[in-house]
């Protein structure tokens, strides 16, 4: 069984201007002359944090790790009700993480992405394929509308009855049997803290309540937190109000161009956030991934069974020229 690297510090950061008024905060860890790695975080609008340096081997790797526009360190944050995100795109993102890429003076690298990192972490991959060494792949998300339909149209509601009674409460009776993502934008978008704040609040506990496969008080705790749960909802509500800018099933339709990049992927078969189907359908399209179901796991990265395949890919690869 494996467990995290010891914690360490970064050894350089900084704030990359991206264009459109984004200031994109990176860091890098381990050792400067080793492999280099990016850690592509979930969300979108979630951040990074210091346990996502902890995946790889330090003396192994170079470990860059950034915070996507609008969200963690970077600026300006869409935690501002009247923050823009016209220039926040999958794209955007996708065109960030090439120019960080050559910002650092990297040729290629791996790349590590869960949930709506995966998405991220395909959209880079398929089109910059040889910039990519080998992809690291959990809890796979591809912003089909199927898998948004199982998270805000009531198909997760069938297991978490309970959980899914308060994500409605927070929008008003007469919007609750329609597009729900359409309904919260309007309450995030708001101006007034007092109608956006019990929003982001009641969108981010949904989904911190569905993360992992036994409840965890602490986790919920860090989603509500307001500071975290404004920028969270409103990039995320964003972004799947226009299902990724991605053409319904490119991700998986597209698999065929990451045939030369060695892959793993590592899935909870108990994920209610992201279910396993769309992880075996992109294996299978991919022909070049080994995926991991972990029978006893849900979402979160740091379940036991999904820490510990997560592990040993990293591990596995250090060596790879």
């Amino acid at each position: 069984m494996r467990t995290f690297y010891p914690e360490l510090e970064p050894h350089a950061a900084g704030h990359l201007d991206v264009g459109d008024g984004n200031l994109v905060y990176w860091e890098e860890c381990g050792n400067p002359h080793g492999k280099p790695v990016v850690f592509v975080h979930g969300g979108p609008g979630a951040g990074c944090t210091p346990a996502h340096r902890r995946l790889f081997r330090p003396d192994a790797y170079r470990i860059v790790l950034f915070d996507q526009r609008g969200c963690g360190r970077s600026t300006p944050s869409a935690g501002a009700a009247d923050g823009n995100l016209a220039t926040n795109t999958t794209w955007h993102l996708v065109a960030d993480m090439e120019r960080l890429r050559e910002h650092l003076g990297i040729q290629r690298w791996q790349v590590f992405g869960g949930s709506w990192g995966s998405t991220l972490a395909l959209a880079y991959a398929q089109t910059h394929p040889d910039r990519v060494s080998e992809l690291v792949l959990r809890g796979v998300f591809t912003v089909r509308r199927s898998e948004l339909d199982w998270s805000y149209a009531g198909g997760s509601a069938h297991l978490f009855p309970e959980q899914w009674h308060d994500f409605l409460a927070a929008v008003p009776e007469a919007e609750r049997g329609g597009d729900l993502l359409t309904a919260y934008h309007r309450l995030l978008d708001d101006l007034d803290p007092a109608v956006h704040e019990p929003a982001a609040i009641a969108w981010s506990a949904w989904e911190g309540r569905l993360i992992a496969l036994r409840p965890r008080p602490e986790l919920i705790a860090e989603f509500t937190e307001p500071g975290s749960a404004v920028p969270l909802a409103r990039i995320e509500n964003h972004y799947f109000r226009h299902r990724g800018w991605l053409e319904e099933g490119q991700l998986i339709r597209d698999a065929g161009l990451l045939s030369g990049i060695p892959g793993v992927i590592v899935q909870g078969r108990y994920d209610v956030l992201t279910p396993p189907g769309t992880a075996w359908e992109l294996a299978r399209a991919w022909g070049n991934a080994e995926l991991t179901i972990v029978e006893d796991a849900g979402h979160a990265f740091d379940e036991p069974g999904i820490l510990d395949g997560l592990i040993a890919a990293t591990d596995r690869f250090a060596g790879r020229a």
